[in-house]
């Protein structure tokens, strides 16, 4: 492979294709596919995989920023599960940027209560908005360019009085006590 060619294919891995002004993510999304390949590998030794990055976008929107990241964990039985996060949004038409991003989050569902954790950084415990509708647990949170929402879907039905929280270090952890 010649040095031209070598370089229009590092060049073309690293395009952004945001469906706007002719960028394009598929480079980047070509990428992660390999990396969730990976996750394969982690069903024998167990664990947990972890992938992000930002890209700044402020020539498309002032300050905006592209998010992106996934999370693929090996649960009990070799079950992988493989959950996305940040502001760009896969949707029929292509990818979408959004300002909001879906922060990473994990459930663990125990006997007698149901744990959330939530990364978050770069908030006070007062920007964070939280709200639940029978199985549906609703995070909002928004400050300066931060923002951040997810719904999360219970494995009960749950009660917004039986909901304790507390924010450290750009983690919220709450816990919700089963009925």
């Amino acid at each position: 492979m010649d040095k031209k060619t070598k370089n229009n294919k590092t060049a073309g891995a690293m395009d952004l294709d945001l469906g706007i002004g002719g960028l394009s993510l598929g480079g980047l999304f070509k990428s992660m596919e390999n990396l969730i390949d990976l996750a394969a590998e982690l069903n024998e030794a167990g664990g947990a995989l972890n992938k992000e990055g930002e890209v700044d976008l402020g020539r498309l929107r002032k300050g905006m920023k592209a998010v992106y990241g996934f999370s693929v964990k090996t649960m009990a039985g070799g079950k992988s599960v493989v959950e996305p996060f940040g502001n760009i949004k896969k949707t029929p038409q292509g990818p979408k940027l959004e300002e909001e991003r879906e922060p990473i989050t994990d459930l663990f569902d125990e006997k007698d209560e149901i744990r959330v954790c939530v990364e978050m950084p770069g908030l006070n415990e007062a920007d964070i908005q939280l709200d639940i509708k029978t199985d549906i647990l609703e995070i909002t949170a928004q400050t300066g360019d931060r923002k951040y929402r997810k719904e999360i879907l219970l494995p009960v039905k749950a009660k917004p009085e039986n909901m304790t929280s507390a924010y450290r270090n750009g983690i919220l952890e709450l816990r919700i006590k089963k009925p």
